[in-house]
C-alpha cells in the first residue's frame, strides 16, 4: 500500500512515470538497474512480485517494449523495460495533467508546474505530497531502492525479511561467503539501495535477536503467496535459502501448509480481509454488506481476483 499522492495513482500510472523519466540507452548493449522488473519495483512501490504482471499488461497495451541487456553487476542479462512510441504519449499526457494540479506549499497554494525543475524525477517529486496535497521537504515515502526514508508498508515487509537474514548470520559474530551471497540475491531481488542493505545489517548486529531458520523461510513462503502464487524467482531465491540453511524437503511441504493457511498480508487487503470475515460470520452476504464492500475494495485498490480469492478461503475455513 502507498501513502501519500502517489497511493492516488495506479500501479501503471507510476510505472509509465518512472520510464518516461528513465529512458533505455540506445545503441548500447548495457542499461541501468532501474529499468529492470527489481528497479521499478522499488520506484513505483509495489512488491517485486506484482510488477510482472503490470508491464506485461503495458506490453500486451502496446506501451511498453521488453528487451534483454547486460546490467551492471549482474552475472546475466536481464529484462528491460521502456516505453514505446505510444506508451511515451500517454506517460507525457498524464505528466502534463499532474503538473496542472493545485497543491500547498508553505502556506501558499501553487501547481506543481511552478516547482518542478527539468532535471527532477516526478515520481521523486509527487513523493513529497501527501493525501491532502499538501508539500513536505522530507519525501512522504521513499522507495528502497534510496539509501534512507521512510518505505511503503509492502517494502517494510521486505526490509524486515531481510534485517532477519541478518540477524541469522549474525548469530555467530560474522557473516560467511555463503551467506552473503544469499543475502545479496535477495537483495538484488527487492532492488533495495546498498546504504539501506548496511544499515538494516547494523541493526541486526546490535539487537542480535536471532530467529530460527525454519521462521525466516515460512516469513518468506508467507510474503510469496500473497496472491496465492509463487513466481519463478522466488522459487529460485527460496531452494537458494533451503540449501543454505539446510531445511529439508520435508520441513518444506509443512511450512508451506502452514504459510498457506496463514499468508502475509498488505495492510489495504489485511483490512479488506477482516471486513469479509466479520460479514461472513453469519455464513450469508447481503445485499447491504455487498454494497459496502464493493466501496471499501475501491477505496483500498482491492481487485476482484483477490476478493474472490480471499472470499474461497474464508468460506473453506468455515466448513
Amino acid at each position: 500500500m502507498v501513502d501519500g499522492f502517489l497511493g492516488t495513482l495506479t500501479t501503471e500510472q507510476r510505472t509509465l512515470l518512472h520510464l518516461s523519466d528513465n529512458r533505455l540507452p540506445s545503441n548500447q548493449w548495457e542499461a541501468p538497474v532501474f529499468l529492470t522488473q527489481a528497479g521499478i519495483s522499488a520506484a513505483v512501490h509495489v512488491q517485486r512480485k506484482h510488477v510482472p504482471r503490470t508491464l506485461k499488461r503495458l506490453e500486451n497495451n502496446g506501451h511498453v517494449a521488453v528487451t534483454n541487456r547486460h546490467i551492471p553487476g549482474a552475472k546475466q542479462r536481464r529484462k528491460v523495460y521502456s516505453l514505446t512510441t505510444e506508451g511515451k504519449e500517454i506517460a507525457e499526457e498524464l505528466r502534463k495533467q499532474i503538473l496542472e494540479l493545485e497543491i500547498s506549499k508553505d502556506g501558499e497554494n501553487i501547481k506543481l508546474n511552478q516547482i518542478i525543475k527539468s532535471s527532477d524525477n516526478i515520481l521523486d517529486l509527487l513523493s513529497h505530497i501527501d493525501e491532502k496535497m499538501n508539500y513536505h521537504k522530507s519525501a512522504v515515502i521513499s522507495p528502497v531502492s534510496n539509501p534512507e526514508g521512510e518505505a511503503s508498508l509492502d517494502a517494510q515487509a521486505g526490509e524486515q525479511l531481510v534485517k532477519r537474514m541478518f540477524a541469522r548470520a549474525w548469530e555467530d559474530g560474522k557473516i560467511t561467503k555463503d551467506e552473503q551471497q544469499l543475502i545479496s540475491e535477495v537483495v538484488q531481488f527487492l532492488g533495495m539501495h546498498p546504504e539501506r542493505v548496511m544499515r538494516l545489517s547494523e541493526q541486526a548486529r546490535k539487537e542480535q535477536n536471532v530467529p530460527p531458520p525454519e521462521e525466516i523461510y515460512l516469513d518468506m513462503l508467507r510474503q510469496a503467496l500473497v496472491d496465492d502464487s509463487i513466481i519463478e524467482e522466488e522459487l529460485a531465491l527460496l531452494d537458494t535459502f533451503r540449501v543454505a540453511f539446510g531445511i529439508d524437503t520435508k520441513t518444506h511441504d509443512r511450512l508451506l501448509r502452514e504459510a498457506k493457511k496463514e499468508p502475509v498480508y498488505p495492510p489495504n487487503v489485511q483490512t479488506y480481509h477482516d471486513t469479509l470475515v466479520t460479514a461472513m460470520d453469519d455464513g450469508v452476504i447481503t445485499q447491504d454488506e455487498e454494497a459496502m464492500l464493493l466501496t471499501l475494495r475501491k477505496s483500498l485498490a482491492v481487485s476482484d481476483g483477490e476478493h474472490a480469492s480471499l472470499l474461497a478461503k474464508i468460506r473453506d475455513s468455515l466448513k
